[in-house]
């Protein structure tokens, strides 16, 4: 209060009309400097002041960052029906707001039209003549300036009305600093609560869906129309991998060419900041055009680039401050992170999960196989000292059983030693691959049925995502179906609703269903994973008896 109370300081030795209305001045002071957020706070500001000088209008106007222009113009008196045939608000770069920006010193004028200074209003503006403006400043600097505008009465604004506001601005610079350092502590906190929330849930397990997890809590954080996760591809460029929008599609898979200079940037750990991503020329894919600004952040691990991260704004929407910039660019380093330490809790993961198949592999082979052989030799025996016919034939189709069951074990045992390395990268093999590893905690193997070519028909970026979708549902059966059977089906051979060829993956299992009231997490995974490819992912009844269980069923095109 030491400004105001200098302010109020200088009022004394006035007029006594001045005088008299100081107890209206400390209530108005009083009213202004009551809450923290920064919102009701200027709005507050602007009734308040037109009450206290009596005026019909009032505004504050706020500088934007490059000291050139106004961010947002918050007015008292005008109508929203007025507002919405006045179109655009001020931006300040020209008229006497513009000059008061350049020039903040109080101003006060009998007819604001007659200033050489004054640009005009625009259409359907209400007429306004007898101005008052004065600066409002923050912690020393200038935080924008407060106008009122038509004195009631039809008289002018007095050198006292002068003096009152002076004192109001001084206290509204005060109640503002409040406001905005509250606001920058609430948003330093949630940004902090969203990184918290990205490594918690990386850590707990979800490590298959880490991208769009990142992408969904940068998207809310950054308040932006899109979260988009890009990760290096095969060409040098940069590829959509995980998408979190309202209308994802189109938007999965595009890539930024490594010829970009936006590209060059970001993989060599820079940040790039964006004004208006359909204006900028360094921004060349084709869904530029559908954002404005654009925060376009490394996700960097020390020395290592793992992807980018960005949060584009709609067209038109205000552009991210220099405190949401610093905070992204935070977030996206701890988002690094937690994607790093996500990776090596999968691949420790994965060690366990081999290192377990190489102990059943050996238990088979040490263990099983030698008592099925041994169980051979004697019922070969007891066969030849049979004379019954009837019982040499079944123990003989007994002998022949046990030698396909050795080699179907044998068979496993291989697959089992396999390493992810040695097998082939066809879609069938990787389909194959992620029941295999599924077989593990769940206690036995689901079986798998292909129909048509899938290895050829189903494209790299589709397949990619539907073996992401089947690692999703087969964690979701494994976690809390507690079924005794999961039937696995890809079908290469499908017509969507639109007529465009595609693959279905079926996945379903006898459990005890989804619960009412449940998680439904993983199966929104899968849907927003086939909707960012022009997909669908439904579910319903599944395999057990009168249709308990679930079956999810995937579809995309080829």
């Amino acid at each position: 209060m030491a400004a105001a109370t200098e302010a109020t300081r200088s009022l004394q030795g006035l007029s006594s009309e001045l005088t008299s209305r100081i107890p209206q001045l400390l209530e108005a002071m009083r009213t202004v400097g009551a809450g923290l957020d920064l919102h009701i706070t200027l709005d507050r500001i602007v009734e308040t002041a037109a009450e206290l000088a009596d005026a019909r209008y009032a505004a504050i106007g706020i500088i934007d960052e490059a000291r050139e222009g106004l961010s947002d113009f918050v007015t008292y008196g005008v109508t929203a029906q007025q507002h919405r045939q006045i179109g655009a608000l001020p931006d300040g770069h020209k008229g006497l707001l513009g000059a008061l920006i350049h020039d903040p010193k109080p101003l006060r004028l009998a007819d604001l039209t007659q200033d050489p200074r004054s640009a005009g209003f625009p259409p359907e503006h209400p007429p306004m003549r007898t101005f008052l403006g004065v600066p409002v400043r923050v912690q020393g600097e200038i935080f924008g300036n407060l106008y009122l505008t038509e004195k009631r009465g039809g008289g002018q604004f007095s050198e006292e009305d002068l003096h009152m506001v002076r004192v109001l601005a001084t206290e509204a610079g005060i109640a503002i600093g409040n406001a905005r350092l509250h606001a920058a502590t609430r948003q330093r906190e949630r940004w902090i609560e969203g990184s918290v929330a990205v490594t918690t849930e990386l850590l707990a397990g979800n490590v298959d869906d880490a991208l769009t997890v990142v992408a969904e809590q940068a998207r809310r954080l950054a308040q932006s129309a899109a979260g988009i996760v890009l990760l290096p591809d095969d060409e040098g460029g940069l590829e959509i991998v995980a998408v979190s929008a309202d209308d994802p599609v189109g938007i999965m898979g595009t890539q930024i060419p490594p010829d970009s200079p936006v590209a060059e940037q970001l993989l060599a750990g820079e940040a790039v900041f964006v004004d208006d991503s359909a204006t900028d020329p360094r921004m060349v894919t084709a869904i530029a055009p559908r954002f404005g600004p654009s925060m376009m952040l490394p996700l960097r691990s020390g020395d290592r680039v793992l992807g980018t991260l960005a949060t584009p704004r709609h067209r038109g929407a205000r552009p991210f401050t220099a405190a949401e910039r610093t905070l992204a660019t935070q977030f996206a380093a701890q988002a690094a992170l937690a994607l790093v330490l996500a990776e090596a809790q999968r691949d420790r993961e994965r060690l366990a999960v081999f290192e377990d198949r190489d102990r059943i592999a050996r238990d088979l082979h040490d263990l099983v196989i030698q008592r099925l052989f041994a169980t051979g030799m004697m019922l070969e025996s007891a066969q030849r000292r049979s004379v019954v016919p009837e019982v040499q034939r079944g123990v003989g189709k007994a002998v022949d059983e046990l030698d396909v069951t050795i080699q179907e074990i044998r068979t496993a045992i291989f697959a089992l030693q396999q390493g992810p390395a040695e097998a082939p990268s066809g879609l069938r093999t990787r389909v194959l691959r992620e029941i295999g590893t599924a077989a593990v905690p769940l206690g036995f193997q689901p079986s798998a049925n292909f129909i048509g070519p899938v290895d050829s028909r189903v494209g790299e970026r589709t397949g990619k995502n539907l073996i992401a979708a089947l690692r999703e549902a087969l964690s979701n059966a494994y976690r809390h179906a507690q079924a005794s059977r999961i039937e696995v089906v890809v079908d290469s051979t499908i017509t969507l609703p639109d007529g465009s060829e595609g693959v279905r993956l079926t996945v379903a299992d006898d459990g005890i269903g989804i619960a009412a009231g449940g998680r439904r997490s993983g199966l929104r995974n899968l849907a927003r994973r086939a909707e960012a490819l022009g997909g669908s992912s439904t579910y319903g009844p599944g395999l057990g008896e009168g249709g308990t269980g679930t079956k999810v069923t995937w579809e995309a095109p080829l």
